[in-house]
């Protein structure tokens, strides 16, 4: 494929990526990391590479998402900042170390690993569960603690950390705005250490293609970045005139065979 049909197929990428992360409240990453694998494929990329090369790249796309629904949320009221400076912390040791950790995975394994955690977001999504709320907010090394974690899982999975942030701070009796609102300004630290750490372990990796900056595939980026912000505020427009339940069980359905072929490819 040629580099410019390959750049157009990353904004259309970016514009389906971020009209469901609108619809649907989730993350792009959800969708990016999986068709950046079967596209990293068609190009002859390494399946060495190919499953890390779409993590880091998906990390920094969700930079640019990120900064417009902070301000969104932000604007809202809906974003928690005593809760976010001490998860930010944590968020960014975290995904450094989550950075690190899918480093020592070979290709394969980090694309099992990805597709079980697709399929487990696909059951969430079909089943509606959710923690109820049973504690309170904890405090600051409570709430770094927890931001470690988030900060280590998102880094693995390429993901923004909303399927992983959302329900903690729901279950620590944090109202559901704010948990979104909290949980979009989360994704940044997450997006910039996990991204900068996907840098650093692919830096000179021999089977990276041609235009990677380390695990990151720059005219992936570029082409997610520019449609995915703006489609990201078509789909939330989206939302308000179709029918939630019934497209979000669609997704969920996508997403379970993408998992899927990941477990038996």
């Amino acid at each position: 494929m040629t580099l410019i049909y390959v750049f157009a197929s990353y904004l259309a990428l970016g514009a389906v990526a971020g009209t469901l992360a609108g619809l649907f409240g989730i993350g792009g990453g959800l969708i990016i990391v999986p068709v950046l694998i079967f596209s990293f494929g068609l190009q002859g990329v390494s399946p060495d590479v190919a499953a890390h090369l779409a993590v880091g790249t998906s990390l920094a796309t969700i930079v640019f998402t990120s900064l417009s629904s902070i301000r969104s949320h932000d604007k809202r009221g809906a974003v928690r900042w005593e809760i976010f400076r001490p998860m930010a912390v944590g968020i960014v040791i975290g995904a450094v170390l989550g950075a690190w950790s899918a480093a020592l995975l070979s290709g394969p394994t980090l694309e099992l690993v990805i597709g079980v955690f697709v399929i487990a977001v696909a059951i969430k999504m079909l089943t509606g569960a959710n923690p109820k709320p049973g504690r309170d907010v904890p405090g600051h090394t409570g709430l770094a603690a927890s931001g470690g974690l988030v900060g280590w899982a998102s880094a693995i999975f390429g993901i923004g950390g909303g399927t992983l942030t959302v329900p903690y701070l729901n279950w620590c009796n944090v109202r559901m705005q704010q948990a979104i609102g909290t949980s979009a300004a989360c994704g940044l630290p997450i997006a910039v250490a996990g991204a900068l750490g996907n840098v650093w372990t692919g830096w000179h990796h021999p089977s990276l293609p041609e235009y990677s900056v380390g695990f990151l595939y720059l005219p992936a980026v570029l082409g997610i970045a520019l449609t995915s912000v703006f489609f990201a505020r078509f789909g939330a427009a989206l939302a308000h005139h179709l029918d939630g339940v019934v497209l979000k069980r669609i997704f969920a359905l996508v997403l379970l065979v993408m998992g899927l072929r990941f477990l038996l490819s």
